[in-house]
């Protein structure tokens, strides 16, 4: 991301060069996204005995990546409380990688689809850290 500083105010872009103006735009957020979306429509299939136990809790864990990325990204005026929700969403991450193991050894999830989903949280994972790294470019006021 890039930014550019113009009278106190911010201008945030992605990696591609796009204005990022909501969380949905960042790239590290639309990966989540779509991987949680992955698990949905598989779980859907998985056998009903597993309703309360992994697919609720994957379901949780994965959903619960984006809803923190959102909280972080409407408390970016306060930098602390920026990377404290990013930490949330990391540990969600963190979680759905466990429960992505469980599925996989419980041929819920074949092991091509597992290392897919795998690889995807780990580069979520990766994003967060870097702007827990960095929060300045992400933080402060920006421009309507």
């Amino acid at each position: 991301m890039t930014t550019r500083q113009d009278a106190g105010m911010t201008e945030r872009r992605n990696a591609g060069g796009r204005m990022v103006g909501r969380v949905h735009q960042l790239q590290t957020y639309e990966r989540a996204y779509g991987a949680a979306m992955d698990l949905y429509r598989a779980s859907k299939a998985w056998p009903k005995e597993e309703r309360y136990a992994l697919v609720d809790q994957i379901r949780r864990s994965s959903r619960s990546v984006c809803a923190n990325m959102a909280e972080a990204w409407a408390k970016r005026p306060y930098p602390k409380h920026f990377v404290s929700k990013l930490s949330d969403a990391h540990g969600e991450a963190e979680e759905t990688l466990v429960w992505i193991r469980f599925a996989r050894d419980c041929d819920y999830l074949n092991p091509e689809a597992a290392e897919r989903l795998t690889e995807i949280y780990r580069r979520v994972i990766g994003g967060l850290i870097k702007m827990m790294r960095r929060p300045g470019p992400w933080c402060g006021p920006a421009r309507r």
